[in-house]
């Protein structure tokens, strides 16, 4: 089986994490339509630094 690949545009790193795709099209060029996109360790990072208050507020109805 093949590993996966990053989903990110241009990017051909294996996978490190599996994030909401609706989020990652806020940061990322992302053609794909699929609910969960996959991101390498590098993306990943950026992921959570630009996307860092909304997924706070996401977690705040948990309570």
């Amino acid at each position: 089986m093949a590993d996966k690949m990053c989903d990110v545009e241009g990017c051909h790193n294996e996978s490190f994490k599996t994030v909401p795709a609706d989020l990652a099209k806020k940061v990322f060029t992302i053609d794909q339509k699929k609910t969960k996109v996959h991101l390498c360790k590098e993306h990943y990072k950026e992921y959570k630094k630009e996307t860092k208050k909304e997924r706070e507020v996401g977690r705040m109805d948990w309570v």
